[in-house]
């Protein structure tokens, strides 16, 4: 089953408990999914790899907004956004920890013949699409460099 039949179920299940909160989530969702499919140059049908990063893109915007809201003090909006996140969470493939990024990394320096951080770009060229839709860019970016300075 597609995200997107998923997501349409799970709005009418929201709609039909008054869950106005996974309601407005599921919603957005749902939206990105159709401007994806919509988009100049799109087949109309999108793959499980580009599903999960609309979904990444999503859970990254949220927490950013979260974030801004936070330093702001606006604790009402910053709920709404942490809510959003949760809905959102329930549909992202498992994240992998720290470890296990770091040993994918590895793995990922040695295939690659990475010798110091001049070769950051090679390294992260293959690591960003293996580990797509399982790790935070920013964290595969920090293991990247905390490997390669090891290295030199």
């Amino acid at each position: 089953m597609s995200l997107k039949t998923t997501i349409e179920a799970d709005i009418k299940k929201a709609m039909i408990a008054r869950n106005a909160e996974d309601l407005r989530a599921l919603r957005a969702i749902k939206s990105m999914i159709m401007l994806a499919e919509t988009e100049k140059g799109a087949t109309g049908e999108l793959s499980a790899d580009q599903e999960s990063k609309i979904l990444a893109k999503a859970h990254k915007q949220r927490k950013e907004s979260a974030d801004i809201f936070a330093q702001q003090g606006r604790k009402d909006l910053e709920e709404k956004e942490l809510e959003e996140i949760e809905v959102i969470e329930r549909y992202l493939p498992k994240q992998l920890s720290n470890e296990e990024i770091e040993a994918a990394v590895k793995s990922i320096v040695t295939s690659v013949g990475a010798k110091s951080a001049a070769d950051m770009g090679k390294v992260m060229g293959v690591a960003s699409k293996e580990l797509a839709g399982k790790a935070d860019g920013k964290a595969v970016s920090e293991a990247v460099k905390k490997i390669l300075s090891t290295l030199a």
